[in-house]
Order: structure tokens, then C-alpha cells, then sequence
């Protein structure tokens, strides 16, 4: 029963410093997330690990600072996408949250920096359609690059689960 009770008390005390260090720290990607979340307000969030996570309608996931949004697996349009394996999407969702999650450790450890290191160059890998194409042409996977790689390391270290790969 101690070994339980140690473990509640460091859990809040981690929770206190990380969501102390990201609203500091990484106040600048913070403050940018804060912004998304009053935009996606109508969407469903929870705590994840210290930081708010937002569900919203579509595969995509990001992170800044406190905040990360990851795909809602109970979404009827994303459902539709995989009508036969509803299990495959809640997987694929909870992934991209240790993904996430990963990243938001790296908006800790960068702070200002983050979102001029980590987020451009996440941003250009996911969405130029440049990088999309070598990533098909070659068989490349997402974690190639590498914030990515490091977010997935960081995340799945921490919490204990997979994430995307």
C-alpha cells in the first residue's frame, strides 16, 4: 500500500512540473496551442500524462506544449474510412498520442527553440507533398525524420507504449 501511495504523490509532483516547465518554458508553443484548443473547443479533451489532449475530426496529430490533438477514434467520418476495423483506428489513435506526447517532452527540453527546430521541420515532413512523395517512392516510414524518430523514442520510454514507427 505505500509502494501505491509514493506513486500517487510523484505522478502530482510530475504533473506539477511539467505543466509548470510548459506553461514557462514552452509558453511560446503554449500559448499557440492554447489558441487551437479555443478553436476545437466544441471537441471532446482529457488529461494525458500532464498535458490536454484534444480528439478531433481527422488523422492528423500536433502537439504545442501543454497541448496535444490526435485523431478522435470514435469520429463517424474516420470510422467510415475503416468500417471493418474499428480496433485498427483506436490503436492507430492511441499511437499517435505517444507520438504526441513525445513531442510535447521535446517542447521541454527545447523550450523557445521548439517550435523553430522541431515544429518546422515536423510540419514540412508531414504536409509538403515533396517529402510525402520520397516518403512513397521509397518506403520511408513518418519516424524517418528525425524529431519524429525522437518523439517516438521519447514517448514510448515514458509512458511504456508503442507509438507510430
Amino acid at each position: 500500500m505505500i509502494h501505491k501511495k509514493h506513486s500517487v504523490i510523484w505522478t502530482f509532483f510530475y504533473y506539477i512540473v511539467y505543466i509548470t516547465a510548459q506553461l514557462t518554458w514552452g509558453c511560446i508553443q503554449s500559448l499557440v496551442g492554447f489558441v487551437f484548443f479555443l478553436i476545437f473547443y466544441k471537441q471532446p479533451h482529457d488529461w494525458y500524462h500532464g498535458s490536454i489532449r484534444t480528439k478531433w475530426k481527422t488523422m492528423n496529430g500536433i502537439s504545442l506544449g501543454l497541448f496535444i490533438f490526435v485523431p478522435d477514434e470514435n469520429e463517424p467520418n474516420l470510422l467510415r474510412a475503416s468500417p471493418t476495423q474499428p480496433s485498427i483506428l483506436k490503436e492507430r489513435c492511441d499511437r499517435i498520442s505517444v507520438h504526441e506526447y513525445g513531442h510535447t517532452i521535446q517542447s521541454l527540453i527545447l523550450g523557445p527553440l521548439y517550435l523553430f527546430t522541431v515544429g518546422f521541420v515536423s510540419l514540412a515532413w508531414s504536409r509538403l507533398n515533396r517529402y510525402k512523395q520520397l516518403r512513397k517512392q521509397y518506403g520511408v516510414p513518418y519516424s524517418f525524420c528525425w524529431p519524429e524518430q525522437w518523439a517516438d523514442y521519447l514517448g514510448e520510454t515514458l509512458l511504456k507504449r508503442p507509438a507510430l514507427r
